[in-house]
């Protein structure tokens, strides 16, 4: 271990204990949270400990734009700073900077990547020195830093850089810089400041019709959808004849993901000069419009134009499946199958292909039409046995096996469910089953349908590398995680991952995530790193893995107020998985709060319930009482509904009144078939979701 790796290993250890200060100061920073850190400053002083405490004061300040504030602190974290005078010296720069001190910022900045070459805050650093030589008058000197960090692209670097070349009058390249920020990257905070910049200069050339579409496009994917509305609409404007199709088909597409539905309505009633696959798209855009406003009859109409001028093309493949979602909705179930039907007929490669097989096998068990069903089952699983539906299929198959009292092949296919899908919703069902079905023979090879079933991909056991410890990145990685200074951390972190090229680095990130109580983010890398994890067995992946995908945070508070509830823990951590990932300041875009995402309404009413003295709204953000409310009110739900946990999951997601409606809708053989035929499929997915996380919880950790 160098000596440098040594020092820095000491101050993590003496740092330890400054970690829920540093957290809850970032997080929060309030006038308690500034006396702690700084305590804890002023009594390691002599130590690197210190430094990263002033360093986490300082960057608190920050957060707060008090940059003259933040100047005083991190002065005091330099001497000691040590591997972390980067962040200090750039920091410090930045403030005196902000604040007007130009020489002092420009003497912090100057020569940082010789001073710091293994920095990566050295673009940043470059980025900041730039603009103060603009402010001094140096813009040449500012264009020749900046061309060397131009690699890859920066939103912030290329402003900074079409600022310095308008400055020395080279305004072509000034132009290019601009335009590149405006048009090819939108959705960055210089995009609406570089545009102003690039009308400023004189004879900037005006933008391509290429350069506004790659805008719109972007802005569309992004969803930006107003936005791009306004690039559209200038694109169609000054479109060529044979263009302006294309340009109107875009436009009308954006107005009608905005909700401007009777626009978008008007704008491609007719389109002239179209290209048959143009019509196709008009027609089905137009469809989609009528969608919206709950004109069926002209959107069924605008299906049938498109069906019989268009019968193989994608437009209609897309127009079926809303054909048939929107039968679904009105419980009008045989044009419903019939659509789903011929959805995968007419395109049985389509993506779509194995969802609608799926949908009117369903459908047909549905009707009671079981020797249809199993053929269709069987056809499931032989025409798309990779398909996300094949579970479902060998569960339900299975099932009418057995109504058949045929145990064998009952047997043989909950089996390969178990083996195959280890930790899907269904497999867990089908091993319930499968323990109260009596042994019998199975001879071999008896069904061969069995072994169209590929494996899983990436299915065998992952083994972590060690990551390097004499890495310095990686150990400034948890330093700075002591201080709280999350973001700062995972960049050093990801850094000597890719410079080491072990697999270790997702499992670090995701310790360093739960570590520091973003539990939310701990999951996320997990979920990207192993997207199949519910199809393995448990040892398959490292427990550390698990412990970030399935974590157990305010556990105490969580298990007290689900029992008090006569709740299953695990099922109420496994709804809070799925509602907030754990992240107990989350806010959706209805308004719902916190762990178990309770609107404030609903949390005041539950309050009252409760006799929780002086409730406020704000309280929904602690832990402690968005669970004894959040639980109190899920129990209500499971009351609500006769003790079904399937219902009341449902309820909880999409409401009581269509959970009513869908009950009505039966009758099920049991809550399995109720949660198949919901038909929402956000809601259909988020009950099975939370009932299969509830089962890995159980495995992973035994009684709660």
């Amino acid at each position: 271990m160098s000596p440098r790796v040594r020092r820095i290993r000491q101050a993590f250890v003496a740092s330890t204990t400054l970690r829920p200060m540093a957290q809850q100061l970032i997080q929060d920073r309030t006038p308690a949270g500034y006396a702690g850190v700084e305590a804890f400053a002023r009594t390691h002083s002599k130590e690197d400990a210190g430094a990263l405490a002033w360093l986490v004061v300082g960057y608190a300040h920050i957060l707060d734009h008090e940059w003259l504030m933040a100047i005083d602190p991190l002065n005091r974290a330099k001497p000691l700073a040590g591997d972390l005078g980067d962040y200090v010296a750039y920091y410090l720069g930045s403030c005196y900077l902000q604040t007007g001190h130009q020489s002092e910022g420009l003497a912090a900045l100057a020569n940082f990547s010789t001073t710091y070459p293994d920095s990566l805050l050295i673009r940043d650093a470059h980025l900041s020195y730039a603009n103060a030589l603009l402010i001094e008058g140096r813009a040449t000197e500012a264009v020749e830093l900046l061309e060397k960090d131009r690699v890859p692209a920066r939103s912030d670097i290329e402003f900074a850089l079409g600022r310095a070349y308008a400055v020395i009058g080279q305004t072509q390249k000034a132009a290019d810089a601009l335009a590149n920020v405006y048009y090819n990257m939108p959705n960055a905070a210089e995009a609406d400041t570089a545009f102003a910049e690039l009308k400023r200069l004189p004879s900037a050339p005006p933008p391509t019709p290429a350069q506004r579409k790659t805008r719109a496009d972007l802005l569309m994917k992004a969803k930006r959808y107003n936005d791009a509305v306004d690039e559209y609409r200038e694109l169609a404007t000054q479109a060529s004849p044979e263009g302006r199709p294309a340009a109107e088909l875009a436009l009308a597409d954006a107005l009608h993901r905005s909700g401007s539905n009777r626009e978008a309505k008007a704008e491609i009633t007719t389109l002239a000069d179209a290209t048959p696959d143009q019509n196709a798209q008009r027609l089905y855009i137009l469809g989609e419009v009528f969608f919206a406003l709950d004109e069926n009859a002209d959107f069924y109409r605008s299906v049938d134009e498109l069906r019989q001028t268009a019968p193989t093309s994608s437009w209609l493949e897309q127009a079926l499946l809303s054909v048939a979602n929107l039968h679904l909705v009105h419980h009008e179930y045989e044009p419903a199958l019939d659509a789903f039907r011929e959805l995968q007929q007419r395109f049985p490669t389509g993506s779509r292909a194995s969802y609608a097989h799926w949908k009117a096998a369903w459908l047909t068990l549905r009707f009671g039409r079981n020797e249809e069903a199993k053929k269709q089952f069987d056809e499931q699983i032989g025409m798309y046995p990779a398909g996300n539906e094949t579970s479902a299929a060998l569960y339900w198959r299975a099932r009418l096996a057995e109504e058949d009292h045929d145990t064998a092949m009952a047997r043989a296919y909950y089996q390969k469910l178990s083996d195959r899908f280890r930790n899907y919703y269904y497999a867990e069902l089908g091993r319930e089953r499968l323990q109260k079905l009596p042994q019998v023979p199975d001879p071999p090879g008896q069904y061969p349908l069995l072994d169209h079933i590929p494996p899983l991909e990436h299915g065998e056991k992952v083994t972590l590398s060690e990551p390097p410890n004499d890495d310095l990145h990686l150990q400034k990685a948890q330093l700075l995680g002591n201080g709280g200074l999350v973001d700062f951390a995972v960049r050093e972190l990801q850094a000597a991952a890719n410079a080491d090229g072990g697999n270790w680095g997702p499992a670090e990130t995701a310790q360093l995530y739960v570590d520091t109580g973003h539990y939310d983010r701990a999951i996320e890398v997990m979920k990207h790193s192993v997207p199949s994890y519910f199809a393995v067995d448990i040892p398959t992946l490292p427990r550390v893995y698990w412990d970030a995908l399935f974590p157990r945070p305010y556990w105490s508070d969580l298990k007290k107020y689900s029992l008090a509830h006569g709740l299953d823990p695990y099922l109420v951590a496994s709804l809070i998985r799925q509602e907030s990932e754990f992240n107990p300041l989350a806010v959706s875009r209805a308004n719902a709060v916190g762990l178990m995402q309770l609107l404030p309404k609903t949390g005041k009413n539950v309050a009252h319930q409760e006799s929780l003295k002086h409730y406020n709204a704000t309280q929904l953000f602690t832990p402690a009482v968005n669970l004894q409310l959040g639980t109190r009110y899920f129990r209500g739900m499971v009351d609500k509904f006769g003790g079904s946990f399937e219902h009341a999951l449902a309820a909880y997601n999409a409401g009581s009144d269509r959970v009513e409606d869908w009950i009505g809708q039966g009758p099920y053989r049991d809550s399995p078939e109720f949660v198949e035929s919901i038909p929402f499929t956000e809601t259909r997915e988020y009950v099975q979701a939370i009932l299969r996380n509830a089962a890995v919880y159980k495995q992973l950790y035994g009684a709660p």
